[in-house]
């Protein structure tokens, strides 16, 4: 008889208290997952897998160890514990780690309010294959693509269980359907290519791969002829599909670990202006349909909506136990963790404040200047924020697009760029980081 996450997770902490353990706790992943490539109009790839993950994390004292196995047989399960005691009695003593107190559990969440898992029946490996063929043929039908180096189609679904010694059991299941284009436009020397795709928990949501085909390919064709921008210091508008990336260089700032490692350039900014002071950034775990969103964190604590950047300034770091710890603060709900690891502070879905103009309104008022629509590479300073990465877009005269442009560097420093964000309001709202274009002005931009 097949045994559930919950039970598997609440067999390994039997096992490890049989085993000496002092504290425990287990996490359990089952998953499945379907994806399907094609090429030229044939099947290029295909793959389907199913698996469990086991970990198991125990505490003697102070010190911790932790073990995984694929394996969930009794007899593993036993082996799993007995070899994380003896490698806990081993381990150094870590002053900050433990479990939480039980008064700090999360309880009574509703997770089918959350609307995690699709219950429509899983695709078939064929109708995967068609949405890649078709989303393929879509992106072929664009004059000027040469080729379509990839479509895919995915569908996945997993179960998590997360069980602990000071009371906590709680878990959910997850379905994700996907499709994905990319295509490439010119020959030889002067191939561009560009892509679009869409994920979403439920199949209903997912764009048509008929409209994911053809995005990729009129964005690659718009790359034609592209060449290097000139030297000099000019506004850039990052565009809504990458401009979250500058969001995650904030988030990364505010991590707790980082700050407990004094390896942050914001580790002395705690109540201090980081954005402009109409923006405000919100964490909300709590949306639905949305794939960071979650009703407890990786250690047991509930989830909550809270605002990372407050009218510019910043509230707070993003904590798990240890780091909160480590700074005498309270954690934020926002660990994370695989099978193999402890947890560690993560962010779940974050909104930045949209703005009232369009992003043709910031092109136009940008004047001359620098579309970005792909980034590559990049050079982040964390003590200092120093900004430097790979970019490639389009060159704005006057207001308007009049060429494609690549092979240049945007720089400058995280601190005072994001002080001068001017956003759009185009964010997507079903993304899991909701933020719109972006536009900074004074960058220093490296070219001809």
């Amino acid at each position: 008889m097949t045994r559930t996450p919950e039970e598997i997770s609440h067999e390994l902490l039997d096992a490890a208290r049989k085993a000496g353990a002092e504290a425990a706790d287990a996490i359990v992943l089952d998953g499945t997952s379907v994806s399907v490539e094609v090429r030229g109009g044939a099947l290029e790839h295909a793959e389907r897998s199913e698996g469990t993950d086991l970990g198991l994390r125990v505490f003697l004292g102070k010190r911790q160890a932790i073990v995984s196995s694929s394996d969930s047989r009794p007899e593993t399960l036993m082996a799993m514990a007995q070899r994380a005691v003896a490698m806990a009695s081993e381990a150094p003593e870590d002053p900050f780690t433990g479990l939480a107190d039980p008064e700090q559990l999360a309880k009574g969440w509703d997770i089918d309010a959350l609307e995690q898992f699709d219950p429509t029946p899983e695709p078939s490996a064929h109708a995967l294959m068609q949405d890649a063929l078709t989303a393929e043929s879509a992106a072929l039908a664009v004059q000027g693509v040469s080729q379509v180096s990839d479509a895919a189609a995915a569908y996945g679904t997993h179960r998590v269980h997360l069980a602990a010694t000071n009371g906590f059991s709680g878990g959910y299941a997850r379905s994700s359907r996907s499709t994905s284009c990319v295509a490439i436009s010119g020959e030889g020397t002067g191939m561009e290519r560009d892509y679009d795709g869409d994920s979403r928990t439920f199949q209903s949501d997912l764009r048509s791969a008929d409209e994911i085909g053809q995005s990729a390919g009129e964005r690659a064709v718009a790359l034609v002829g592209a060449q290097k921008p000139a030297t000099g210091t000019f506004p850039v508008l990052f565009d809504e599909r990458i401009s979250s990336s500058l969001i995650g260089h904030l988030l990364a700032a505010s991590n707790g670990a980082a700050i407990a490692r004094g390896a942050s350039w914001l580790k002395d900014s705690l109540g201090e202006q980081v954005l402009p002071e109409n923006l405000s950034l919100i964490e909300d775990p709590h949306r639905p349909r949305i794939s960071g969103s979650r009703p407890f964190d990786a250690e047991g604590l509930p989830t909550q909506r809270r605002a990372i950047v407050e009218n510019g300034v910043l509230t707070g770091w993003t904590l798990d136990l240890s780091s909160g710890r480590k700074l005498d603060m309270a954690s934020t709900g926002n660990a994370a963790r695989g099978v193999s690891g402890p947890p560690s502070p993560s962010n779940w879905n974050l909104s930045l404040t949209q703005g009232e103009s369009s992003r043709a309104d910031l092109l136009r008022d940008m004047g001359t200047g620098l579309l970005v629509t792909s980034m590559i590479g990049s050079t982040i300073n964390p003590n200092t924020g120093d900004y430097s990465r790979g970019a490639s877009g389009f060159w704005v005269e006057n207001g308007e697009i009049t060429h494609p442009v690549n092979e240049c560097t945007i720089a400058g420093n995280l601190r005072d760029m994001l002080k001068r964000m001017i956003p759009a309001n185009d964010a997507r709202t079903f993304l899991s980081r909701v933020v719109p274009s972006v536009l900074i002005e004074g960058m220093t931009l490296a070219g001809n």
